[in-house]
């Protein structure tokens, strides 16, 4: 084994721990809102890691073979990358917002600012309207 044998498995290693960790969210945490926290913030960063050993991989493959389907190998796996970091927060985003306007509340709330705003009893703030309701 070499070098970059060892930075591959730790990367994998880092990205195993904080998929299971995303899991373990899932069953432990009480509410939509705090299992998409935990499952999304977690696995995104497991992710992160897999596509890093991924490209790590690759590129090395590149420079000994100088093989071009290993650096594809690498694009594609930056594509994949960006492609879960816009998506994720998106889709979690919409999946708190519909399970809070169809009347899931979350448990254990101190502090619910976005009743108010559905409400459309919103307090104005500078510059704008009294009453009005942003998106």
């Amino acid at each position: 084994m070499n070098g970059i044998d060892y930075l591959v498995y730790t990367f994998l290693g880092i990205s195993v721990t904080f998929n299971m960790l995303g899991s373990i969210a899932l069953h432990r945490f009480p509410d939509v809102y705090t299992r998409l926290h935990g499952a999304t913030k977690s696995t995104t960063f497991g992710t992160i890691f897999a596509v890093f050993a991924v490209m790590a991989h690759a590129l090395y493959r590149l420079h000994v073979t100088g093989d071009p389907k290993y650096l594809q190998m690498s694009l594609h796996s930056l594509v994949a990358l960006v492609a879960l970091l816009l998506t994720n927060p998106t889709g979690a985003h919409a999946i708190a917002k519909a399970a809070y306007l169809t009347g899931y509340k979350p448990k254990k709330a101190v502090v619910d600012s976005y009743e108010s705003r559905v409400a459309g009893h919103v307090e104005a703030e500078p510059g704008e309207k009294e009453g009005e309701v942003k998106p």
